[in-house]
């Protein structure tokens, strides 16, 4: 199954990001790029995912159309941003997304585990849920 048109096309968008969008797509921090090669090319489940997806006035890390789902990676640019963080999420998830979000240092460090988790995580693995806001944290 490709891209679901209508839902990608329905979420709101800010013009005004492109280009800081695709400046985030050029740099890419280490764990970001380490998990975009897991999952471009529909080598996921067969999924289609985005990288630094514009939705409204933020930009997402990955965002699949498909699952209605955005997973961030959270390094150290999150640190003291919990408000910040919150305020997103609760955008996103009243949009009907759901927000997986995994430490930078557990794509790194556990990137198979965090595979398993992806690959177990409702949201991806059945039909889309209403949204909300998840967290992954390894037992290390």
């Amino acid at each position: 199954m490709g891209r679901c048109t209508s839902r990608y096309m329905s979420l709101p968008y800010n013009p005004a990001l492109k280009e800081r969008a695709k400046a985030l797509r050029k740099a890419g921090n280490l764990a970001e790029v380490l998990l975009w090669n897991r999952l471009k090319k529909k080598q996921f489940l067969g999924l289609d995912f985005d990288r630094q997806k514009i939705i409204g006035n933020y930009i997402v890390d990955f965002y699949c159309a498909e699952k209605c789902t955005v997973i961030e990676v959270d390094g150290s640019s999150h640190d003291n941003k919990f408000e910040y963080d919150a305020q997103r999420d609760a955008f996103l998830t009243g949009l009907g997304l759901t927000v997986i979000h995994i430490s930078d240092s557990d794509v790194k460090n556990h990137m198979e585990e965090i595979i398993i988790f992806l690959q177990n995580h409702p949201s991806l693995n059945s039909p889309p849920v209403e949204g909300r806001a998840v967290k992954f944290f390894s037992k290390c």
